[in-house]
């Protein structure tokens, strides 16, 4: 870039990649931010979106000079589309970019051995920003983060409803956030109920969720699961039950030893992983657990001989989890 003293630490190309559509908007929203500063970007940027342009087209605007401007801004969106025939005047035009251009190429996915990666790799550590989707188990967190954003505050059961509720994808969570927010009134933290009642389920059920209710023995929760599971196959949630019931047995083992700590260390699994698996294991008794394994062997046999498999698997599941007095 020109040694502007505003524009000094700006690089001539970003790569904004990572399936977190939220995040990369932010990232956008802050260049375009820093750049609208500087100058006037209405006649100072061009949008490249979809895969109905040529990197020919790309690289005309990145030499394009600025109007009343020290900079311009060129973005192309859905860059991972480009065909290779297209990427490849955009990696040579970043071998001696313009100086006063930025080019913002935003990506969902771009993989780090294709020559345009590397091409924006090498302008800097700070050319690749990575827009990752933060894990599962830190949705609630970030959520309670986002909220505080749009003027509310969520209790933690409400941001674990939400993300129950509308899935992973941040842009949706944002959206939900937003529409809560509107309709809450007063200082008090918004809570799981108010979002149960706002917020629509989009979110299909995950597994792991189907196995905690499985293993909390709450048998009304698994059987509405199961009815918003309906890509995931009864095959498979069969073997992931009979793991939780080995765990359970293994719990159960542990603290009839006096050793209920070590739970973790001896399924190796992380302490959040089984934090609960302790008092799941108090709800059923030792022979509840093993006959649960002899039927789900009995289970199986039946779904692979004409069974019907979603009605063997769901009778199995009320069997193994209703209480009984």
């Amino acid at each position: 870039m020109t040694d502007s003293k505003n524009n000094r630490s700006l690089l001539p190309v970003y790569l904004i990649t990572g399936e977190d559509a939220l995040k990369r908007d932010a990232v956008m929203k802050r260049l375009r931010a820093r750049l609208s500063s500087m100058g006037d970007l209405s006649f100072n940027s061009d949008v490249f979106e979809g895969a109905e342009f040529t990197g020919d087209d790309v690289v005309n605007a990145c030499n394009t000079i600025p109007f009343a401007s020290p900079v311009r801004l060129v973005e192309v969106r859905d860059a991972d589309k480009l065909k290779k025939a297209d990427s490849e005047p955009i990696v040579g035009y970043l071998d001696a970019p313009c100086e006063t251009t930025v080019l913002a190429l935003i990506a969902e996915k771009l993989a780090k051995n294709t020559r345009l990666y590397k091409a924006v790799a090498k302008h800097g550590k700070t050319a690749v920003i990575d827009c990752a989707p933060p894990k599962a188990r830190d949705l609630p967190k970030l959520v309670r983060s986002m909220a505080v954003g749009h003027g509310v505050t969520f209790s933690e059961g409400a941001a674990i409803a939400l993300v129950n509720l509308v899935g992973e994808d941040t842009v949706h969570l944002d959206a939900e956030i937003k529409k809560v927010a509107l309709a809450h009134s007063g200082t008090a933290a918004v809570g799981e109920q108010e979002v149960r009642s706002l917020v629509s389920r989009t979110a299909e059920v995950k597994p792991w969720e189907f196995t905690n209710a499985f293993a909390a023995r709450d048998t009304a929760k698994c059987l509405l699961d199961l009815q918003r599971m309906k890509s995931v196959s009864p095959h498979a949630l069969l073997p992931m039950c009979v793991t939780r019931i080995r765990e359970l047995m293994c719990a159960q083992s542990l603290a009839a030893r006096g050793q209920g700590r070590g739970i973790a260390a001896a399924l190796k699994q992380p302490d959040w992983r089984v934090k609960n698996h302790a008092a799941w294991a108090r709800k059923y008794t030792p022979q509840e657990l093993r006959r649960a394994l002899i039927t789900a062997r009995d289970t199986e046999q039946a779904m692979k001989s004409g069974a019907d498999p979603d009605e063997a698997f769901r009778e199995w599941v009320v069997n193994v989890t209703a209480k009984r007095g």
